[in-house]
């Protein structure tokens, strides 16, 4: 979800963009972007995928089933693309049509993407622990009862 809608409701085309980035990350990489996964501190895809990419080592996102079947120009491409697809300001965003341009181009130089939203998602528990935010949380007590037909 887009951050403009996220935070403020509000929807453009941009947002398909923004989605759509998030949706090529999931398929290079072969995860999702958030639910029960930890990507190392990150929270997300989004986090994980811009610190390896900061770090230079993207090669590591790719999705270990594909061995070593892939175009290494494409998959840098996508994952560039992706990342600007998924900027936190939709106006730093290419539109659909020039993501997809970007994407079947052959010998387009692509720009360099900004720090994704939603990036400082992200597990602190030592700086938790220092701040003393540990263990602050209630326990919710609910049990639930799934009744089964005989």
């Amino acid at each position: 979800m887009s951050p403009e809608y996220a935070f403020g409701g509000l929807f453009s085309i941009k947002s398909d963009v923004f989605s759509f980035g998030v949706l090529l990350l999931e398929i290079v990489s072969g995860k999702r972007n958030a639910g029960s996964h930890q990507y190392d501190n990150s929270l997300n895809l989004l986090g994980y995928t811009w610190e390896l990419w900061e770090e230079g080592k993207w090669f590591e996102l790719i999705d270990a089933s594909l061995g070593d079947e892939y175009d290494k120009d494409e998959i840098l491409k996508c994952i560039n693309v992706a990342l600007m697809c998924v900027q936190e300001n939709a106006m730093d965003r290419p539109t659909m049509s020039n993501a997809i341009a970007m994407l079947s181009g052959e010998s387009i130089s692509l720009p360099d993407p900004k720090q994704p939203a939603f990036f400082n998602l992200t597990i602190t528990t030592e700086v938790e622990e220092s701040l003393g935010l540990a263990g602050t949380f209630s326990v919710n007590n609910v049990t639930i009862t799934a009744p089964y037909g005989r």
